[in-house]
């Protein structure tokens, strides 16, 4: 798996002390787009266009606490981002709505339960013909339908 990662200034530490927790587990290829913008809508949108041209499978992106990167995320056409600050949503995100970035906060959640969010959202899969299909393809082909 390929994997996109990126932060603003304030999440520079979390971003690499996850960075690491990735490469450990053998998660998958992570590539550093940045952390030197501070505005942080610059990444998330740079992680949110690399993934969702499909150039990553993954993106991460984390500023203080998540939701400024995973609304500029979620205006890129074909990203789509989850704030994660528990387990059971960070598996939902993937095995229920097919997230392809998920948005954490620096300041919110500490280093051990941003790994645990991370394994869990990078070793779920979503599964094409569950009960969630419908309400995928619901948002998938309005995003893809709009100009």
């Amino acid at each position: 798996m390929k994997i996109a990662i990126g932060c603003d200034p304030n999440a520079q530490e979390a971003k690499e002390a996850l960075i690491q927790f990735i490469r450990d587990k053998g998660f998958g290829d992570v590539a550093d787009l940045g952390s030197d913008d501070p505005i942080y809508a610059n990444i998330a949108i740079k992680v949110a266009e690399a993934v969702a041209s499909k150039e990553y499978d993954r993106g991460i992106l984390i500023c203080g606490t998540g939701l400024g990167v995973s609304i500029a995320a979620n205006k890129v056409k074909g990203a789509y981002a989850a704030l994660l600050s528990d387990i059971y949503s960070a598996k939902r995100a993937r095995l229920s709505n097919d997230a392809n970035i998920a948005c954490m906060g620096a300041f919110t959640i500490g280093n051990k339960l941003r790994e645990e969010l991370t394994e869990a959202f990078l070793t779920n899969e979503f599964e094409p013909g569950c009960s969630s299909q419908p309400k995928v393809d619901a948002y998938v082909t309005y995003d893809q339908d709009r100009g």
